[in-house]
């Protein structure tokens, strides 16, 4: 995984922007100037790098993958842990660092006969369960500033809803708790108007501060997905979520459900691959059309791990370039 480290070097402090996987070559930039190094750790040696070359190697960010997947709402505790069995699985087979999500409400709802979840705190007492049970860390959706203060510290990541991304009072809350705060950009807003929701965040002391790409509203009800968003918010985050499941959503109908194509999902999420993203956010049900919640995009559990093995796949190409 990338990290944030520091050496000393000739009396000028560098600091690791990003590096390849073993760590046999890793890119520096000395913090009082604007020069940046490369160095190949066997053997040592340093070479002064194009900014060009900087720009590549920070936006592809291509040295780890996290997958953030799970029920789109929490249905019972034996969906939950049929999901995360499968997941744990995937996560020892194909080496990817695996987050467990699941909606304790859906507060957005459509339709106010839809279903919603357990609630708050019997939600979150089962994802803790699950955590507890499989080692998969989790992540839930927060809908008000009292609910991350109360509950915010029982989660790993707290979610911030597209819908909710430019509310003060969420992100101040969320970054209070120091954990890792998940921002989704609203289907209105360009991606460059995130740096005032991460600007936000920050301003507690927290910078674990991820962005997550879902998709763009194109006319009042049609939603598309443009892969530049994906290098504009690797500007602002050294973490860029796709979202491949809900933005496969289709708005359009008038019945009360979001509609969906969840044939999107594999292109989605390959091609963000290819345009930077190091994260994927992807709701997955073992039937789901049974799916109490976005049932139409979400990807079918027996799906998921072959498009996770494609992804690494991608990501051994990517490093090769």
């Amino acid at each position: 995984r990338m990290t944030r480290e520091r050496i000393t070097l000739h009396n000028f402090e560098y600091e690791k922007l990003a590096s390849n996987q073993g760590d046999s070559q890793v890119l520096w930039k000395n913090r009082k100037s604007a020069q940046y190094k490369c160095s190949h750790i066997f053997p040592y040696f340093w070479y002064v790098i194009p900014q060009a070359y900087v720009y590549t190697c920070t936006q592809r960010k291509i040295a780890y993958m996290t997958i953030i997947a799970g029920p789109c709402v929490i249905e019972s505790p034996a969906l939950l842990r049929e999901v995360a069995g499968e997941l744990a699985r995937i996560k020892k087979e194909l080496n990817v660092e695996i987050y467990f999500k699941a909606s304790f409400d859906k507060a957005n709802r459509t339709s106010l006969s839809s279903f919603r979840g357990p609630g708050i705190e019997e939600g979150i007492t089962m994802l803790e369960a699950i955590r507890e049970e499989f080692g998969l860390p989790i992540t839930t959706d927060f809908h008000t500033p009292e609910q991350i203060a109360s509950h915010g510290h029982r989660v790993d990541i707290i979610q911030i809803p597209a819908f909710l991304c430019r509310q003060t009072d969420m992100l101040i809350e969320a970054g209070k708790t120091g954990k890792i705060v998940n921002i989704k950009k609203a289907q209105f807003l360009n991606a460059e108007k995130m740096q005032f929701a991460v600007d936000k965040v920050k301003s507690t002391g927290n910078d674990q501060v991820w962005l997550t790409e879902r998709g763009t509203l194109f006319g009042p009800s049609e939603l598309v997905v443009d892969f530049r968003n994906i290098q504009k918010l690797a500007a602002l985050t050294d973490h860029v979520v796709m979202d491949c499941t809900h933005s496969a959503q289709e708005t359009q109908s008038n019945e009360g459900t979001t509609g969906g194509n969840r044939a999107y999902v594999p292109f989605f999420a390959k091609t963000a691959k290819l345009w930077g993203a190091n994260a994927f956010f992807l709701e997955t049900h073992p039937n789901p059309a049974q799916a109490k919640s976005d049932g139409a995009n979400v990807l079918s559990l027996d799906l998921l791990e072959g498009m996770l093995g494609r992804l690494t796949e991608i990501r051994k190409t990517i490093n090769q370039f």
